[in-house]
């Protein structure tokens, strides 16, 4: 896999040396189990994978490159570069602007925007649309382009749908950067909606089959289907596409339960004719991270700790993983570790940030499961472990334990 050149902010030599052991013992990644670091009072147990994955890093390396080559030039953001705070802060320190917030409204005036600007597209990609207006200014849509290649290859698993006249489904979150540019793509292509989970794809599954009038149906789904879209002729032929950040487990589910609708509708004989056998679109680093983050189900910790942005879709996604066995803490950064009785988390069901009292138990030895979502960089996990080992003196040092574990 390439090499990319990331700022030495967002490096830790700490977990790269973890990585590198993990790497070296199981190059095929089979091994999902989690490292464990033993300081003694406290045991860290950090999943398999998790950090920075390829399309983050080849947009940090694109979006730093860019800086140090147009010093002179004013530079912009589509919107959020990644999903984590510390990097979006960092470019913005730095001089770039962003036009939009990450939910798609607009921060700068278009109108402010000439052809001797650089405006960097982000990882999630953007919308025909966009690009369309971009293209019109005579900005360069393809030199500052960091679109994930993932992201990509949703956009043309939903085209080859199109062209055998399948309506898209897509397992995403409406207003995410990523799920709006996937149906910006696709709906000119073919007839697409958006769904959000089971719940949604139940409402889609009634009015396949009848269950709910076309008002209802259109009522429900605005804004999350494509221009002219018919309720009678568009659900006839389906396929699942999905945000590449969701749960695997989830977008299972959804198609699975379209293929048992469109068997009762047609017929286990038709379904071939009405259902396209889609493999998951998830990304490969969402997949790891996702099966990393639940071999750590499998041990036994006090509490677990989640690293990464907010509105951050994939570290969510981890989050609630481990929310099914532990006590979850969701935090931007070591900062929110307050002190041994204190800490200030993200609480993803009451979406906003709340403070637990004695999170930590008062035990002689404590266990601690982390993982980071694909957008968090390893020096914030690294800084994030730091703060845990300084609660307890007589823990072993960092450098102990590292040279011990992946020495």
């Amino acid at each position: 896999m390439k090499k990319f050149d990331i700022p030495q902010i967002y490096r830790s030599s700490v977990i790269s040396k973890i990585k590198e052991h993990r790497k070296h013992d199981d190059p095929q990644k089979k091994d999902f189990t989690p490292t464990l670091l033993d300081f003694g009072k406290v045991k860290i147990f950090i999943a398999r994978h998790f950090g920075f994955c390829y399309g983050v890093q080849n947009a940090i390396e694109i979006a730093y490159k860019t800086l140090e080559e147009n010093p002179d030039k004013r530079i912009f953001l589509l919107s959020e570069m990644i999903h984590n705070p510390s990097v979006n802060a960092d470019l913005q320190n730095r001089g770039i602007n962003f036009v939009m917030d990450t939910y798609g409204r607009q921060l700068i005036d278009w109108e402010e925007i000439n052809p001797e600007n650089i405006v960097i597209i982000p990882a999630f990609g953007t919308t025909l649309e966009i690009e369309k207006l971009l293209h019109e200014k005579g900005i360069d849509t393809i030199k500052y382009n960091t679109t994930c290649p993932f992201v990509e290859k949703v956009w043309n698993k939903a085209a080859a749908l199109g062209v055998q006249n399948y309506t898209v489904v897509i397992h995403g979150k409406y207003r995410h950067e990523e799920t709006r540019a996937t149906f910006s793509h696709s709906s000119q292509k073919t007839p697409s909606i958006i769904i959000r989970d089971i719940g949604e794809t139940k409402i889609l599954g009634a009015a396949i089959l009848g269950e709910i009038d076309r008002d209802e149906f259109y009522k429900y789904f605005d804004g999350k289907i494509s221009d002219g879209f018919d309720v009678e002729k568009n659900l006839q032929r389906l396929g699942v596409v999905n945000q590449t950040t969701m749960l695997a487990s989830e977008t299972q589910e959804i198609a699975d339960y379209l293929k048992e609708i469109m068997i009762k509708k047609y017929g286990a004989e038709n379904l071939k004719e009405h259902f396209a056998d889609t493999r998951d679109t998830l990304c490969y680093a969402t997949n790891d991270n996702q099966s990393a983050t639940t071999a750590l189900l499998q041990i036994n910790a006090d509490f677990a700790i989640v690293v990464g942005g907010y509105n951050s879709s994939n570290t969510t996604h981890l989050a609630e993983i481990l929310g099914q066995k532990f006590k979850t803490y969701f935090i931007s950064g070591s900062d929110k570790i307050i002190s041994k009785f204190r800490i200030n988390h993200f609480d993803i069901n009451l979406k906003k940030e709340v403070i637990t009292e004695n999170y930590m138990p008062q035990k002689e030895k404590v266990s601690v499961a982390i993982t980071s979502g694909a957008s968090c960089p390893d020096s914030v996990v690294d800084e994030v472990i730091g703060k845990i080992i300084s609660f307890f003196d007589e823990a072993k040092s960092l450098d102990e334990v590292i040279a011990e574990t992946a020495g």
